[in-house]
C-alpha cells in the first residue's frame, strides 16, 4: 500500500477511476460499471471535437445525473483558444458555472485564469496537454490554485512516484492508464494541420499518424548511414501509429506510486467500451485493495479489454523509454470489439426472462455472454426469444427492437449481452 510519506495518501484511500463520456449513453454506462467520475466536453473548447459531446443545454443534465449518483463530473475546456475566441469562451464558462461541474480540465494559462474568475466553485485540473513532467511544475500550478495535474503521458512510473513524494499532500495527480496514445508529445502535434488544415490543438485532429504510409527507407540527410528501420507488412507501414496503453496488469504498482486518479481514454469510443473498460479496472482496483498481500492478476480482465475496439496494447512510457521498446503498432486499424447485442432493461427471476433493447441482431441458438457490473463475461446460449406480445421469434433483427430473452443467469437493468 501507500508509503506513509508526509506527502502521500493514507492507506485507506483508493484511487479514483475516471472514465470517458462522449455522450449520455456512454456516461451512464461508465458510471453503472464502476467509474467514480466521468469527464466530457461541450460542443466547444474541448480536445475531442469529433466526439458527440454535450450541448450547452445538456451539460447541466449530465452533471446533475452524476451528482444524483454521488459521482463527479469533470468538463474538459482544454483547447488553446486564439485571441478572437475569448469572448465566446467567457460566455461558455458562464454556462458551465450554472451547470456546477466538480472540475474543469484546462490546458491554457489564459483559460485557467478566466475559469478561476468565472467558475469559482469548480476545481481546476491541469490537462495532460500542458505537458507537466516535474514536481516543480506541479507546485507552480498548485500555487496558482489548481487542485490536480494530469501528468504528461511520457513519464516513467518511477518519476511519477518521485513527483508524488515531492508535492503538497493536498495536491492530486492523475495519469492515463488505458487508451489511445499520441505519437506527438502529449498531443502537441501539427501533422493534422499540415496535411488537412484541421488543427489538432483545437480538438479537430484527423489522426494522420494512423494513416498507412509507404517508405523505401528513412534517413536523415547528413546521417545516411543511420537508416531507420521501417518494416513493410502486407497490410502497410505504420510508422507513426502508437500502440494503445493498457495497464490492467500493473494496478498494484500504480496504486503504490500514490496516483490519485486512474484515467481511461476514449470519449470517441462506444458505450460498450465505456462499460467494459470501467468494469475491468474497477474489479482490479477493488480486488487489490481488498487484500494486497494475496492479490493475483486475473487474466480474464485482460480478456475483457481485448473485447473492445483497440490497437495493439503496450505499457506506454511507464517502464521503458522509446528506444527500449517499440511504441508503434505493427498492424492496421483496430481490433474489432465484440458485438454488443443488447442491453437488459429488466429481469424476472421466476421466468428467467430478460426484457431487452436490441443493439445488434441476436438469434435463437446464438452463443452469447452476459456482462454485469463487477463480473467478467458469463457464457450462455440464447435458447428462446419472444416479441413484446410474448410470441416466439427466431431473431431480433431491428435496431433498438424490444424483446424478451430467456437467460439462465441472474441479471439486472443495464447488464450487457454480447456475442
Amino acid at each position: 500500500m501507500y508509503n506513509k510519506n508526509i506527502n502521500t495518501k493514507e492507506e485507506t484511500e483508493m484511487p479514483e477511476l475516471l472514465a470517458p463520456a462522449g455522450n449520455f449513453e456512454k456516461l451512464r454506462s461508465a458510471l453503472l460499471y464502476g467509474a467514480d467520475s466521468v469527464y466530457f466536453a461541450g460542443d466547444e473548447f474541448g480536445m475531442r471535437a469529433a466526439a458527440e459531446n454535450f450541448s450547452r443545454f445538456t451539460i447541466k443534465d449530465a452533471v446533475d445525473y452524476c451528482h444524483s449518483l454521488s459521482k463527479k463530473a469533470y468538463v474538459a475546456v482544454n483547447t488553446f483558444p486564439t485571441e478572437n475566441e475569448y469572448g465566446g469562451l467567457a460566455e461558455y464558462l458562464k454556462i458551465l458555472r450554472d451547470a456546477d461541474p466538480d472540475a474543469l480540465i484546462v490546458a491554457d494559462p489564459g483559460v485557467f485564469d478566466l475559469a478561476k474568475e468565472l467558475v469559482p466553485k469548480a476545481a481546476l485540473h491541469i490537462s495532460t496537454q500542458m505537458s507537466t513532467v516535474s514536481s516543480e511544475a506541479c507546485k507552480f500550478w498548485f500555487k496558482q490554485g489548481a487542485k490536480r495535474v494530469v501528468l504528461a503521458r511520457e513519464l516513467k512510473l518511477e518519476d511519477i512516484s518521485r513527483i508524488r513524494k515531492s508535492i503538497p499532500r493536498e495536491m492530486e495527480i492523475e495519469t492515463f492508464v488505458h487508451g489511445s496514445m499520441c505519437i506527438s508529445y502529449s498531443g502537441r502535434c501539427l501533422l493534422s494541420e499540415y496535411f488537412t488544415g484541421r488543427n489538432a490543438n483545437n480538438g479537430r485532429c484527423t489522426q494522420p499518424c494512423r494513416w498507412n504510409f509507404e517508405f523505401a527507407h528513412v534517413a536523415e540527410e547528413k546521417r545516411r548511414e543511420d537508416i531507420l528501420s521501417v518494416e513493410q507488412f502486407p497490410e502497410g507501414t505504420f510508422f507513426f501509429s502508437s500502440k494503445d496503453l493498457c495497464m490492467i496488469e500493473h494496478i498494484p504498482k500504480l496504486i503504490e506510486a500514490g496516483i490519485d486518479s486512474f484515467k481511461i481514454e476514449g470519449r470517441m469510443k462506444s458505450a460498450y467500451y465505456a462499460a467494459v473498460t470501467s468494469n475491468a479496472y474497477r474489479i482490479a482496483i477493488d480486488s487489490y485493495l481488498k487484500s494486497p498481500s494475496s492479490y493475483r492478476f486475473d487474466p480474464a480482465l485482460l480478456h475483457e479489454l481485448e473485447s473492445v475496439s483497440h490497437r495493439e496494447y503496450g505499457t506506454g512510457f511507464f517502464f521503458d523509454s522509446p528506444s527500449d521498446d517499440p511504441k508503434t503498432t505493427h498492424f492496421t486499424g483496430y481490433s474489432r470489439e465484440k458485438a454488443y447485442l443488447a442491453i437488459v432493461e429488466s429481469y424476472d427471476e421466476q421466468s428467467s426472462l430478460a426484457y431487452i433493447e436490441q443493439r445488434n441482431k441476436l438469434s435463437v441458438g446464438d452463443s452469447a455472454e452476459l456482462i454485469s457490473p463487477g463480473n467478467t463475461g458469463r457464457p450462455f446460449v440464447i435458447e428462446k426469444l419472444f416479441n413484446e406480445d410474448m410470441e416466439p421469434i427466431e431473431s431480433a433483427p431491428h435496431p433498438k427492437m424490444k424483446a424478451y430473452v430467456k437467460i439462465p443467469l441472474k441479471c439486472s437493468k443495464g447488464d450487457i449481452i454480447r456475442s
